[in-house]
C-alpha cells in the first residue's frame, strides 16, 4: 500500500483488484467465445474486452500518483518553512 491514509489506500487497492479481475475476465471471455472467427478477430475482441478494466486501472493509478504528489509537496513545504524560520532566526541574531 503506497498511500498513507489507510482507508483510502484500502479502497483504492480493492478497486485495483476489481479492475485487474475485469481485465482478465474481459480478455478471456471474448477470446474463448469468439475462437471460431480466427486468431485476428479473437485477439481484437479480447483487446476490446480488456479496455474498460485497463481504463479503470489507469484512472486509479492516476489518483494514487496525484495523492503521492500532494504528500510530497506538503513535506517540501514543511521543510521550506523550517528553513525560512532558521534563516529568520539567524538574521535576527545579527
Amino acid at each position: 500500500m503506497r498511500l498513507k491514509e489507510k482507508p483510502l489506500g484500502f479502497v483504492i487497492n480493492f478497486f485495483l483488484g476489481i479492475a485487474w479481475a475485469s481485465v482478465l475476465i474481459g480478455a478471456v471471455t471474448p477470446f474463448f467465445s469468439s475462437f471460431h472467427s480466427g486468431f485476428l478477430g479473437t485477439f481484437f475482441f479480447a483487446v476490446i474486452g480488456a479496455l474498460p478494466g485497463l481504463a479503470a486501472i489507469l484512472l486509479l493509478e492516476h489518483i494514487i500518483t496525484v495523492k503521492e504528489k500532494h504528500y510530497e509537496l506538503k513535506k517540501q513545504t514543511r521543510l521550506l518553512e523550517q528553513l525560512l524560520e532558521k534563516l529568520d532566526q539567524q538574521s535576527a541574531k545579527e
